[in-house]
């Protein structure tokens, strides 16, 4: 795994510096996320217009290579906010799996909304389910965003296979993964549901459906020896939801916010306000933000801890920060 590299991430840190007027500007924060076109750095775009919009803050997106860089701009304090999946988080701060050293200053701030993702193929390719997949391509490798070698895993272990029975075609990238696809690179791409990158590829090619998986006790099993926090849900055909042709069950994980320990106390309960306060407009802007619901932002995971300043914003507000029984 390749991490940023800190000399030049300092360098490019102080020509923005200087080149946005020095420590006038030096109140500009930014979201790390994916590169543009993923789900991420749109929902970071919605969020970060919004809180520019309705605030005095100066929220702005800076968009990453992958994962590992994101995190690493959060811990390494050149980003103050994130978003990412969970289990993500977990072994970003415990330095495990794709991880190979600690990120002890990223914090979890808020669940933000449930993250169902899966394999789609275009509409002509007569596969229906994950299990056609056996024989055919499927992108590997994933380089730059090793975040997904886990959860193509897990989506072809709900669909009966496993990496030995599709044929392993390495991409670097979600974005470059869909246009291999697109192209007849690879048979599928790895996507998360209601993607913008999902759209295009829906309107170049002629259409695209998601695969469907066998949701049952025995997968759940199989998904959560993958990762422990993945779940299934159900997912209706809506238009945003490109590629979804009926009621379907998606591999699912709980997408977070984060920040980084720099991060003030009252920044980060701004925020907060904003995506709470403003759930209407950011959920007009991108619907799949509609999920942002504060009676369910907060949630216990193992591993990694609550920024303070969103512990406060939840006590301030009444949820409910019990111990799950």
């Amino acid at each position: 795994m390749k991490l940023i590299n800190r000399n030049l991430f300092s360098t490019l840190a102080a020509v923005a510096m200087v080149t946005s007027g020095g420590a006038a500007m030096a109140q500009v924060s930014s979201f790390s996320t994916p590169p543009q076109g993923s789900v991420w750095n749109t929902m970071a775009s919605v969020i970060s217009g919004e809180a520019r919009e309705s605030t005095d803050m100066r929220l702005v997106v800076q968009p990453y290579g992958g994962n590992a860089q994101m995190m690493q701009a959060v811990n390494d304090q050149l980003a103050e906010f994130s978003l990412n999946d969970v289990n993500d988080v977990i072994t970003a701060v415990s330095g495990t799996g794709e991880y190979d050293m600690t990120m002890p200053n990223l914090r979890v701030v808020a669940r933000i909304n449930p993250f169902p993702v899966g394999l789609y193929v275009k509409e002509d390719s007569g596969m229906t389910a994950v299990s056609d997949l056996a024989g055919k391509s499927v992108p590997s490798g994933w380089d730059a965003f090793p975040i997904a070698r886990s959860h193509i895993s897990a989506i072809l272990a709900a669909g009966g296979l496993s990496w030995d029975d599709v044929d392993q075609v390495p991409v670097p990238e979600l974005i470059r993964g869909s246009d291999d696809m697109a192209s007849g690179r690879v048979d599928s791409a790895f996507f998360a549901v209601g993607g913008p990158k999902v759209a295009e590829v829906d309107a170049s090619v002629g259409g695209v459906r998601f695969l469907t998986v066998e949701a049952n006790d025995e997968t759940l099993a199989k998904i959560q020896d993958v990762r422990p926090a993945f779940y299934f849900s159900e997912v209706e055909p809506a238009p945003v939801r490109v590629g979804v042709k009926e009621p379907m069950a998606f591999v699912t994980w709980d997408n977070v916010l984060v920040a980084g320990t720099h991060v003030p106390d009252e920044q980060v309960a701004q925020l907060m306000e904003v995506i709470f306060d403003q759930r209407e407009a950011i959920a007009g802007a991108y619907p799949p933000l509609g999920a942002l619901n504060l009676e369910t932002a907060y949630r216990e995971y193992p591993g990694v801890e609550y920024h303070p300043g969103a512990v406060a914003f939840f006590e301030k507000r009444g949820v409910d920060m019990a111990p799950a029984q």
